[in-house]
């Protein structure tokens, strides 16, 4: 079984920046991509970013230029880092990962998601 923990949401005012953190843990043999959603009330949850094993990255159109997803694969991790913050980006971010993991003699894939973490853009 694999686990995806959350940390770095917060309450910021419009223009600062935050800096998402996810880390994997669990019977991981590869993580293929890792990415961030996001989730605001009364709507769908939507693809904030991703990033590949091998580093290729994609953006939300309403993110680019203001967010930078990276990843550290010896610590199983993926960031996101958020900057000139809009009250729009108000949501609960939640991390994705994909991939195969070890039970017992078998080996699995997995695609999993994290609790989520609020992040909140106000004045």
């Amino acid at each position: 079984q694999v686990r995806l923990v959350e940390s770095g949401g917060g309450l910021m005012q419009p223009g600062g920046s935050l800096r998402l953190s996810c880390a994997a843990s669990g019977s991981i043999f590869s993580i293929n991509a890792m990415g961030w959603y996001r989730q605001a009330p009364g709507k769908q949850r939507e693809l904030v970013a991703v990033v590949t094993g091998d580093g290729r990255t994609n953006y939300a159109d309403s993110v680019k230029g203001r967010f930078t997803i990276s990843r550290d694969a010896a610590k199983k991790t993926v960031y996101l880092q958020m900057n000139s913050l809009k009250s729009e980006d108000t949501a609960v971010y939640l991390c994705n990962a994909g991939g195969m993991y070890d039970q017992g003699y078998y080996r699995r894939s997995f695609d999993s998601w994290g609790q989520g973490t609020q992040v909140t853009v106000s004045s």
